[in-house]
């Protein structure tokens, strides 16, 4: 019943923000593609530059799944950095250890990744890491711990299962999926980045 009402109301999240957030949700919106409510499908007047800039944050938060707090966090951080804001915002969300867990292909969701990490059964070079908020650098590992590799979510993520609904696994992460190992070779790159985004939006939003 409560994973019932999850699903449900990550349905109704991503019908709201015009983008799957599951590959569930991707499911129901090709059947539905249109927001959620009995008004869903009436043309809707055209939103103000606020709204848009705001909905663009919310779907960029939503597919991070972090609170506003993080992601003004994050706005700053890639602001002092050199290069575009916009982009630097993206890259530095795709190192969180939970975003790439999932890109890895052992989760099928951001929120399993999540809780995965919180679990305590991921590893960074042999280090347990309960943060998913926790920066991977580059070169290093992430891995399934041995004990948690029997258990049957990883047994199926072993098999290559979710990479089969989620993008194809970016180029700066090196997977070899049946040891549930992934490496993080280099530092993403905005372009490859599987996010639906217009990250300069989301740079106005924040500096009005």
């Amino acid at each position: 019943m409560a994973s019932n009402l999850r699903t449900r109301r990550t349905v109704r999240h991503s019908r709201a923000l015009g983008i799957a957030l599951t590959p569930k949700a991707e499911k129901y919106m090709e059947r539905r593609p249109y927001g959620p409510g009995q008004h869903g499908r009436a043309r809707r007047k055209a939103d103000s530059d606020y709204s848009v800039r705001l909905k663009e944050k919310q779907r960029l938060r939503a597919q991070y799944n972090i609170r506003e707090a993080q992601m003004r966090r994050y706005f700053e951080e890639a602001k002092r950095t050199s290069g575009l804001t916009g982009e630097n915002l993206v890259e530095l969300l795709e190192m969180r250890l939970d975003a790439l867990v999932l890109r890895a292909g052992f989760a099928r969701t951001i929120q399993q990744a999540r809780q995965m990490v919180v679990h305590r059964h991921i590893m960074v070079d042999g280090a347990r890491v309960d943060r998913p908020s926790f920066r991977v650098k580059e070169g290093q590992l992430i891995h399934v711990h041995a004990r948690s590799e029997k258990m049957v979510p990883f047994q199926i993520s072993a098999t290559g299962a979710h990479q089969e609904v989620l993008p194809a696994v970016p180029g700066y992460l090196d997977v070899e999926i049946e040891k549930l190992q992934a490496k993080l070779s280099r530092r993403p790159k905005r372009s490859e980045v599987p996010v639906t985004c217009e990250e300069q939006l989301v740079v106005e939003y924040y500096a009005r």
